[in-house]
């Protein structure tokens, strides 16, 4: 166990700090890592944190567990009251990439460069660097998934993944958002597509 630091500061107060800073969920590894706390402690110091924050009068807050990865997000009754001037600006260049992940989550990076061409790699990263998408190395590409500071920056009440999916998927059908890219491919599945190119491959002769 790596020794720590600031004895003086209490678990539950960096444990806050850290996730509120990073702005994406981390897991309790991640944070074992990064505060130097073995993990049956760290589990138990998120446990702790998120009841103290549920019993918080009058707190905007509060830990959500997805799946094996934890965060802290802005209660659903309060993200829509967000005034705009306090969410993080997306610029327009950027708004497409973001939409797609949000929409395909978790969206292999290679995928978003087949629709979008090789400044996919330029969205991606800039995106990464305002706290918007969350990048998990998987084989020779990367999974793009949307963070908490998304969900913030969009209005949306939800940081679970499929929740999101689900909630923009519906602002797409409403606003119109793909209209233009020419691509059917941009609203397909991941599994459609792959059935796709296996039905068009030529079939074997008969012996």
């Amino acid at each position: 166990m790596k020794v720590k630091q600031m004895t003086e500061v209490p678990i539950d107060t960096l444990l806050e700090a850290t996730l509120f800073g990073a702005g994406r969920s981390m897991s309790v590894s991640e944070l074992s890592t990064a505060l130097g706390y073995d993990e049956d402690e760290m589990l138990d110091s998120l446990y702790s944190l998120r009841s103290t924050l549920k019993r918080r009068r009058g707190g905007a807050l509060q830990v959500a567990e997805v799946g094996d990865r934890w965060a802290i997000e802005v209660k659903p009754d309060i993200a829509s009251h967000l005034p705009k001037e306090t969410k993080t600006e997306i610029p327009q260049k950027l708004l497409k990439a973001a939409a797609l992940i949000a929409y395909h989550q978790p969206m292999p990076q290679s995928r978003l460069v087949e629709l979008l061409g090789q400044k996919a790699y330029d969205y991606v990263r800039e995106l990464a660097q305002l706290g918007m998408v969350d990048r998990r190395k998987d084989g020779n590409t990367r999974r793009l998934s949307t963070t908490r500071r998304f969900s913030e920056t969009f209005g949306c009440p939800y940081t679970d993944r499929k929740k999101v999916k689900k909630w923009f998927r519906e602002q797409v059908k409403t606003t119109g958002m793909f209209d233009g890219m020419e691509d059917a491919a941009v609203l397909k599945e991941e599994s459609e597509i792959d059935g796709l190119i296996q039905s068009t491959l030529p079939l074997g002769e008969e012996e």
